[in-house]
């Protein structure tokens, strides 16, 4: 493989992954004039933010066994041509439960690209490199939330929010076509793999036995979930509370999602000196204590709008480090149920992205304050299940050891 194939291929990878980050930030700038057009209110408008990441939760988990089947191109042509059905419906719903029906919609179509793309790192690049290439794809990644919001923010301004579904269609139907002219087919399908129920939960429950996998995709999982904290609440909190405009707001968007952008480079320095275990612990240790710093300020009113950033700021440089090393690490040990793997370890984070963001709606207080506890919340429980996992499995190993050693003494 090129220099050059190795770009267009990650590029392209990259961009099926944006699908629903891009559906997620670009109508955040939106919140308030959708809330207003519907005549509902904020926190009903983030409910259809949570909407989309249950379907993405639950339509991850029904493309990975068909990506094991029929191939990887397959179903994902599928998934995003239901995408871009999804955004034309929610450019014309007339209601905020018709938005959040749709919504639930386009993510179920989005997902396929998320899915798709994490199978093929793993089809196309051998195992000590895909930590590297998650590294890469999680910059393409990083790079949207810095354009979705500006743009949507301009948009918005300029065109009304309607159409920014509508461009995300337009972007999903060039997508598809980089798809089908550059894109390596990758693990080709298996008809020895069985799509029903039994069968399916079967190849669900063998990855689930993995203790590396488990361990992982529960600790990255909830720890990744901080950023949908962050971005259910940040339209709330910068436009609402801080009274900032919708294009002063896609700029700050941009400005933090630069800090991802920043560690993911970091990442690729650190992984020649240290394993990706190593980064995943020390990372959420400073996470934690930047969390601890963010709630104790916000209760107290420490914090005026460019100290909140800047330790906004601090905290979110974590996920890019996070978040390609613990992928890496949990979808390491596979070969034959890699796209199982990648379904649940993707569905499991959008569903904690989805109880973040819902939680966050819930506790709406009219403050930062429920937006920066849940953030500090999920890194705190990551780091708890992380530290716990890998003590019982160092635990079960010793005792298996000593068991051996005694069944050959007697």
């Amino acid at each position: 493989m090129t220099r050059k194939q190795y770009f267009i291929i990650v590029l392209i990878l990259g961009a099926l992954s944006t699908i629903s980050p891009f559906a997620i930030d670009m109508y955040l700038p939106g919140f308030p004039a959708i809330a207003k057009d519907l005549n509902t209110t904020i926190s009903q408008v983030q409910l259809s933010l949570t909407s989309y990441l249950i379907g993405i939760s639950a339509g991850q988990l029904l493309y990975g066994p068909l990506l094991d089947r029929y191939g990887r191109k397959t179903p994902l042509y599928i998934g995003l041509v239901v995408y871009i059905l999804a955004s034309l419906g929610c450019a014309f719903v007339n209601s905020a439960d018709s938005l959040i029906a749709m919504r639930f919609l386009q993510a179920v179509g989005g997902c396929a690209g998320m899915v798709a793309a994490q199978a093929l790192v793993r089809d196309i690049f051998p195992v000590d490199k895909t930590a590297q290439a998650f590294s890469l794809l999680t910059l393409v990644i990083a790079v949207s939330p810095m354009i979705a919001p500006t743009l949507g923010g301009y948009v918005t301004a300029e065109f009304g929010w309607h159409a920014v579904f509508l461009i995300l269609a337009g972007i999903t139907v060039l997508i598809m076509l980089g798809v089908y002219v550059a894109l390596p087919e990758g693990k080709q399908a298996d008809p020895s793999i069985s799509l029903k129920p039994k069968p399916v939960l079967g190849n669900f429950l063998i990855v689930l036995k993995q203790p590396q996998f488990l361990i992982y995709v529960l600790a990255g999982g909830i720890a990744t979930a901080a950023p949908f904290a962050y971005i259910a609440g940040s339209s709330d909190v910068f436009i609402n509370i801080y009274h900032v405009s919708e294009k002063e707001y896609g700029w700050i968007f941009a400005f933090l999602a630069f800090a991802m952008i920043g560690s993911t480079q970091l990442n690729h320095v650190l992984l020649k000196r240290f394993r990706s275990q190593q980064v995943v612990y020390a990372t959420l240790l400073y996470q934690n204590v930047v969390g601890i710093l963010l709630v104790v300020g916000v209760w107290q009113g420490w914090f005026g709008l460019y100290s909140l950033i800047l330790l906004m700021f601090i905290f979110l440089t974590g996920q890019g480090l996070t978040n390609p090393n613990a992928s890496a690490l949990s979808l390491a040990p596979f070969t034959k149920h890699t796209g199982s793997a990648a379904a649940l370890l993707g569905s499991f984070r959008m569903a904690m992205g989805g109880l973040a963001s819902a939680v966050v709606s819930i506790l709406h207080s009219g403050t930062a304050l429920p937006m920066v506890s849940v953030m500090s919340l999920c890194t705190l429980t990551g780091l708890f299940i992380l530290v716990v996992g890998k003590s019982t499995v160092r635990y079960r190993a010793n005792k298996r050891e000593v068991e051996e050693d005694t069944s050959v003494l007697l």
